[in-house]
């Protein structure tokens, strides 16, 4: 007996956890500037918005469980029921109740947030099955959007700069400040100091970017990697020795430096502060940059695993093929010696068979309606050169015959009840078939009568190929029972579809 009963249910709370994390951050955020009471008023304070919040907790905890039961439509309007009436109405009774005398405020912007952190957990969902599989985006990389962000800065900066030229509160002692203003009269009319000013910020920003590209590319990747912790530390001091004066010396003959009064860069670009700025880039870029790198070798490794289990399905399918064309094949070959009137028929559905295995069997999925049908054409045709008496049950539950499923995953079972239970039986033999299907699951059993003197091994090598599938195809979201009681073979296969 083979059982697998384990279910993948990762990161079904995860949802649920980031709640609460919200809930306690602002508890924290209402006690940090206590000096009495503190833990009492942390707790009283956790115990109020748990009931402000409750609805959403409750969802959230159930919300893998709900997307598995309920259909699309009922799933959004028990969204749309915990965000949009019971959020609210819990909301308001907490201001009624004065529940650990929190401010009103505190209560709204609670359940806010929770509304807010919901839409972002959707949105990243959205990007997760969706947008990141765009290839333009999956081809930006962190250190494109790095840059691409410095250009955003930059203009953005320019643009306010220019929109502060002739507003007198930003004028101080010779020289002007950056303020928050968004003219896009004075950027039409100022286009040429709009450039003048975009192109400097913009080197000076790139000048940091070139920093972050050598630690990225050199330092990181290949130094630290391959010599260590001691000597990516020597390279990093010599490689900003060499260039933080000449970084320096081209920031500070920007013209800009005299028109909004920066200073940081003095005169000199030996400065020791000059050095100190390009340390502290290379230092807070070094988090992202392991990040970029272990992003990297995951992307790697994760590539190299799904190559090899692709390699390894079409080895599987290549077994599988030539193990149903032996079987058909001998069928057809019975015929002809016999020289039955129904040859020519058998003839057709084993071109039909073929065509399905070949053409069909290559594609990753096909509908559960087009396995079927294989499944009826394949039956059809060993009843018919059948010697004895069949009895066949086919009991069928489907409630969505056009989900997906992997192609000649189904008939491993029928194949294998004929040819270790079906063909060797003396007298009669019976085979029954169920199966029930919806949009997250399918179960399919097949029973089949055998001699258990004349099958020492009635599993064959269709059902080790299956296994093997299973593994590659279904990780931890099938389950598969083989028993064999007294003269009856059973296997049944549950499918986790979602």
């Amino acid at each position: 007996m083979l059982s697998t009963k384990k279910f993948s249910y990762n990161y079904k709370y995860q949802d649920f956890f980031i709640n609460v994390g919200l809930l306690l951050w602002i508890a924290i955020f209402n006690t940090y500037n206590l000096t009495t009471n503190i833990w009492l008023s942390y707790a009283s304070c956790i115990l109020a918005l748990v009931f402000c919040l409750l609805p959403v907790l409750i969802f959230s905890f159930l919300k893998t469980r709900l997307k598995n039961v309920l259909s699309r439509n009922r799933y959004v309007a028990y969204w749309c029921t915990c965000f949009f009436i019971l959020l609210p109405l819990f909301t308001g009774i907490a201001f009624y109740l004065q529940i650990a005398k929190l401010d009103n405020a505190v209560f709204i912007s609670t359940a806010l947030a929770a509304v807010a952190l919901e839409i972002m957990l959707i949105a990243n969902q959205y990007y997760q099955k969706k947008v990141q599989h765009i290839k333009w985006i999956k081809k930006i990389g962190l250190e494109n959007a790095v840059l691409i962000t410095i250009i955003l800065l930059a203009a953005t900066i320019s643009i306010m700069a220019v929109s502060s030229l002739e507003n007198p509160i930003y004028q101080r002692k010779g020289f002007r400040l950056v303020g928050f203003e968004f003219n896009f009269k004075m950027l039409v009319f100022n286009f040429g100091t709009f450039l003048s000013f975009f192109s400097q910020f913009l080197i000076m920003y790139l000048c940091g970017y070139l920093l972050f590209l050598i630690n990225s590319r050199l330092l990181v990747s290949k130094i630290l990697k391959e010599k260590g912790l001691l000597i990516y530390l020597l390279t990093l001091s010599a490689t900003i020795a060499v260039l933080y004066p000449l970084l320096a010396q081209i920031l500070i003959s920007l013209p800009i430096n005299t028109v909004f009064g920066r200073s940081i860069f003095v005169t000199n670009p030996f400065e020791l502060e000059n050095a100190f700025g390009a340390f502290a880039i290379m230092l807070i870029s070094l988090p992202i940059v392991l990040a970029l790198q272990w992003g990297k070798q995951n992307n790697k490794i994760l590539s190299l695993e799904k190559e090899k289990s692709q390699n390894e399905l079409d080895l599987l399918k290549q077994q599988l093929n030539p193990h149903f064309f032996f079987n058909t094949l001998n069928n057809l070959y019975a015929l002809s010696l016999q020289k039955s009137e129904k040859t020519p028929e058998s003839i057709l559905q084993l071109s039909e068979l073929m065509r399905y295995t070949i053409y069909k069997g290559q594609e990753k999925t096909v509908k559960l309606s087009q396995e079927l049908d294989y499944i009826n054409d394949y039956i059809q045709l060993q009843q018919i050169r059948l010697q004895k008496t069949l009895h066949f049950e086919f009991d069928k539950q489907v409630k969505n015959d056009q989900i997906d499923i992997p192609p000649l995953l189904l008939i491993v079972f029928v194949e294998n009840a004929f040819k270790h239970g079906i063909e060797r039986a003396e007298d009669e033999a019976f085979l029954k078939l169920s199966l029930t299907a919806n949009d997250t699951e399918v179960v399919f059993c097949c029973e089949n009568s055998f001699d258990p003197e004349e099958n020492t091994n009635c599993k064959g090598i269709g059902i080790d190929n299956l296994k093997k599938r299973l593994e590659l195809l279904y990780p931890n979201r099938y389950t598969l029972d083989i028993t064999s009681i007294a003269n009856i073979f059973k296997a049944e296969l549950k499918l986790q579809l979602t």
